[in-house]
């Protein structure tokens, strides 16, 4: 019923915008979905630093609303009501990631839903493959290959990757990590290939949408690399792709290092060398630890993991005094 009433409060909105009101003298234009695109950029970067966060989802969902009533407020051509669809689209699927990176699952699904109307009424073709391409995260994220893989490949099939191999290789590395779910060791090296090869061919285009231009890159795909040799347990790869993500990552990609090394963490563990994990784990930084979701529940499953294999060893002291540390401080 909550889902049904989502969709429906969308194409409601949508009609709503369609027909001419009261404030219908005032002239919408493009710099009016510039100054939304500018608060866009802003809550991509903030995404970027804290990742997960409530009011990042809040934040977002907020600027979509406000991206659709400005639909109401005047008179537009239809490329601006459709520029204004795709930034409501937009804002609606940062709220959707953020609720997959804080774990709220049940919220992204809802976020879903509208970001996927939005973007069905915008007809932008970018703004269509992030929301599915996160589609397959989020289900991928609930242990789902089947509909992952099903929603990656509409994200795949839209035509904008056979226009931009950047898009292409995006959505093989996503591939990749529902391989790794299913646990499909055997594609994962030719995915891999092929993503590495599409981006190769990517031109440098600064017209790009900022949300790609602002994560992926060649660390992004090591990262989505490491996710799927993980899931596998091949944990000997896993750490060659951890350390050239981390090796090429953004100074701003402060959410990105954190789960690396969480997850490089957990590879050196699986290896036998509790003392260099420990070391990596005690490297990620406590407000991540603490207060991203996706971060925290991989340091606990490590912490889980070190008392397991190494019990009453130096390194697991060492963890739990350092945990104990980050508690105090929360």
């Amino acid at each position: 019923m909550h889902r049904r009433t989502l969709i429906a409060g969308s194409f409601t909105a949508a009609v709503a915008a369609a027909a001419p009101g009261a404030n219908s003298a005032r002239k919408i234009g493009m710099s009016d979905v510039e100054r939304l695109r500018d608060k866009f950029t802003a809550v991509v970067a903030s995404d970027h630093r804290h990742g997960g966060q409530r009011d990042i989802e809040q934040r977002a969902a907020d600027l979509a609303d406000e991206a659709l009533n400005l639909q109401n407020s005047g008179s537009a051509t239809q490329r601006v009501r459709s520029s204004l669809y795709a930034t409501a689209a937009s804002f609606r699927s940062s709220a959707m990631w953020a609720a997959i990176d804080g774990r709220r699952y049940q919220l992204a699904i809802g976020h879903m839903r509208e970001a996927q109307t939005l973007a069905e009424l915008s007809g932008d073709q970018a703004i269509k493959f992030r929301i599915w391409s996160h589609a397959g995260s989020l289900y991928r994220h609930l242990g789902r290959p089947a509909d992952a893989r099903a929603a990656n490949d509409v994200a795949r099939n839209l035509h904008i990757t056979r226009r931009d191999p950047m898009f292409a290789s995006l959505g093989m590395a996503r591939q990749m990590a529902i391989q790794g779910v299913a646990h499909e060791r055997s594609g994962l090296s030719r995915s891999f290939g092929q993503a590495q090869e599409a981006m190769s061919r990517a031109d440098s285009d600064p017209y790009r949408p900022v949300w790609l231009l602002a994560f992926y890159d060649e660390a992004e795909l090591h990262s989505l690399a490491l996710t799927a040799y993980l899931a596998v347990g091949n944990w000997a790869t896993a750490e060659y792709h951890a350390h050239r993500c981390l090796a090429a990552l953004r100074p701003h990609m402060r959410r990105s290092r954190a789960i690396a090394s969480s997850r490089l963490a957990h590879a050196q563990l699986a290896q036998g060398d509790a003392e260099t994990a420990t070391h990596t784990a005690m490297a990620v930084p406590a407000d991540a630890a603490t207060q991203h979701a996706r971060v925290s529940r991989m340091l606990q499953e490590f912490g889980a993991a070190l008392r397991a294999t190494a019990p009453g060893s130096a390194s697991a002291h060492d963890w739990t005094e350092h945990t104990a540390a980050w508690r105090a401080k929360a």
